[in-house]
């Protein structure tokens, strides 16, 4: 599950239960965050993953390398150094108009027998 589409309210639970019912709430913590508390204060968060999907998103959003691409993007884009969407349409119209591959076969994964 996307982490834009987990509900916004978050489970709390004791940091001795989480202890002693880890898969629990392992599990649990795939649909929702759950926030873990030591005596009854806020301690950590318990985030799970549903999917692989989940996993590789909260690789990515976290990747201070994949971060730092972005900021260099941006900044290219603000100083005028992006490419216009007609120009990108236009490149691939050329690239795709190139191609060795019949028009027919283009886009279909190859199969191997």
């Amino acid at each position: 599950m996307a982490f834009g589409k987990r509900r916004n309210d978050m489970k709390q639970v004791a940091f001795a239960e989480v202890k002693n019912h880890l898969s629990r709430y392992l599990v649990e913590a795939g649909d929702e965050h759950i926030v873990i508390t030591k005596h009854g204060k806020p301690a950590g968060v318990l985030q799970g993953f549903s999917t692989e999907d989940d996993w590789f998103d909260y690789r990515l959003e976290n990747d201070p390398r994949f971060l730092n691409k972005i900021k260099e993007a941006r900044a290219g884009i603000q100083a005028g150094k992006g490419w216009a969407w007609e120009d990108v349409k236009e490149e691939d119209h050329l690239r795709t108009s190139r191609s060795t591959v019949p028009h027919k076969a283009r886009g279909r994964a190859s199969r191997v027998r």
